[in-house]
């Protein structure tokens, strides 16, 4: 019954709003992971795009600066297109490594940016998008609100892949539509680094019988250019992300981290039938459910701002 799978996590930063040098590093990490025979890989949130913690883009209740407009006007130009070149290139190194990865991205449409994780199948082919649903708290001032047309569960290779950014992991009702739908392999990007997130991972890992894979940032004050107005500090070494990366089995024990302090790459090797064994006494969305008591409706259409009709029968 043993049909051995290796999957990583991998715990890295950006270099804050310098997209090409991030994709750079993104692919010395691919490197490993290809060395290493990695099937399936998780990156950070807005790992492509980044994540500027400490930046309060000039916000104030009622008023705006104008050194906080260039600052969104910086990250928006940092931020990447869905498709596009950067989508492009990480769909090659997905290729390159014959894995399937997941990626945290700040996705640029219009004039409005998303928190994003983009899937790839270890074809390179892109195939799933899930846009964060509700940024948490200063993060609405920047990034917009996904709509249920982006909660996919991918068929890949290793099995059924999701992904829930961040605080996205605290909204029941997300993960129940995730179980319903058969996830077996959660995707969890974050820069969450607090003690609490680890005790968030193992009980989505125990609750949904499904393995979790969640990937922090680790990114210092040196990630960031000198002009970055930084609340933390000036000085290089200060961190402003620490990490926290970990992989949890369906049954809530950690296989590898976390690690704290340094990039990583994180490596488990998992038998995809311990999600059956565990299911065998608990499935939420199975036999464990009440659908006479409880029920839940998920709206997956695609919200459009404006939608145009055209009369096909011209002028008359």
């Amino acid at each position: 019954m043993t049909d051995s799978r290796r999957i990583a996590v991998v715990q890295a930063g950006s270099t804050l709003f310098d997209t090409p040098a991030t994709l750079d590093r993104m692919a010395a990490h691919v490197e490993t992971l290809r060395a290493q025979q990695v099937e399936l890989a998780v990156f950070p949130e807005a790992y492509i795009g980044g994540y500027p913690k400490g930046l309060d883009f000039g916000a104030r209740v009622g008023s705006r600066t104008p050194a906080g407009r260039d600052d969104f006007a910086r990250y928006w130009q940092s931020a990447i297109t869905v498709p596009g070149p950067e989508v492009q290139r990480m769909g090659e190194m997905a290729a390159s490594a014959s894995a399937t990865l997941v990626v945290g991205v700040i996705e640029r449409a219009g004039g409005t940016l998303y928190c994003t994780a983009l899937t790839f199948g270890p074809d390179g082919t892109l195939i799933a998008r899930h846009r964060k649903l509700m940024p948490t708290a200063s993060e609405r001032l920047i990034w917009g609100q996904g709509d249920g047309s982006t909660l996919n569960v991918a068929e890949t290779p290793v099995g059924k892949v999701a992904a829930a950014i961040c605080w996205e992991n605290y909204m029941p009702a997300l993960r129940q539509h995730y179980y319903a739908a058969g996830v077996e392999f959660y995707c969890a990007p974050t820069v969450d680094d607090r003690d609490i997130w680890q005790t968030t991972m193992r009980h989505i890992a125990y609750e949904g019988r499904c393995f979790v894979l969640s990937a922090c940032q680790y990114m210092t004050r040196a990630d960031a250019s000198p002009d970055y107005d930084c609340i933390q500090g000036n000085d290089p070494a200060t961190v402003l992300i620490r990490g926290g990366s970990v992989i949890v089995s369906p049954m809530g024990d950690v296989l590898a981290g976390p690690i704290y302090g340094q990039e990583a790459v994180l490596v488990a090797d998992i038998d995809p039938i311990d999600i059956m064994r565990g299911r065998y006494d608990l499935d939420v969305s199975g036999h464990y459910a009440r659908p006479d008591v409880f029920t839940l409706t998920v709206d997956t259409r695609a919200r459009q701002p404006v939608t145009t009709t055209t009369n096909d029968q011209g002028d008359k």
